[in-house]
């Protein structure tokens, strides 16, 4: 199992970030890269609540770990401080054996000047994602996160 970290200064303060990370509607809008679309099913932002969520390619495919076209994931916020830190802990839905197995992610917030450093640790990434693959794609869903926070 591999690992990959990705830092992002956003312009906003931690309040606006953090909230982002919660909300199902924003999730829906920021967490998913550029040629994809979100579904959120369900999502219970509390300590032990949780989240089911679908991303389907645009365009027809046969990348997809979940069918074709699509990723699901389901999973739980396993811990929850205000304004500082989300800690997911998720696995795709699959019958691809190199793509099973529960992936932690912890998004640590910290004030910086003109803003928020947030910085995203994947740990325990299924042997069949690439950790580039996976740091593209994050990059891609933190800048436009940063886009929505950012507009105020």
């Amino acid at each position: 199992m591999s690992s990959t970290r990705i830092r992002r200064h956003m312009k906003a303060p931690r309040e606006v970030v953090y909230r982002a990370l919660i909300d199902a509607r924003a999730v829906a809008t920021w967490k998913v890269p550029p040629g994809m679309s979100c579904h959120v099913h369900e999502f219970d932002a509390r300590e032990g609540g949780r989240f089911r969520i679908s991303l389907t390619y645009d365009a027809p495919t046969d990348t997809g770990k979940t069918t074709s076209q699509t990723d699901t994931y389901h999973g739980h916020f396993a811990r929850l401080v205000p304004n500082e830190q989300v800690v997911e802990v998720l696995e795709f839905e699959t019958d691809n054996p190199a793509m099973r197995g529960e992936m932690t992610i912890t998004t640590t917030l910290s004030d910086v000047d003109g803003g928020t450093e947030l910085l995203a640790v994947h740990d325990g990434l299924p042997s069949g994602l690439a950790p580039e693959d996976n740091e593209l794609g994050w990059r891609l869903s933190l800048d436009q996160l940063a886009a929505l926070v950012e507009a105020g």
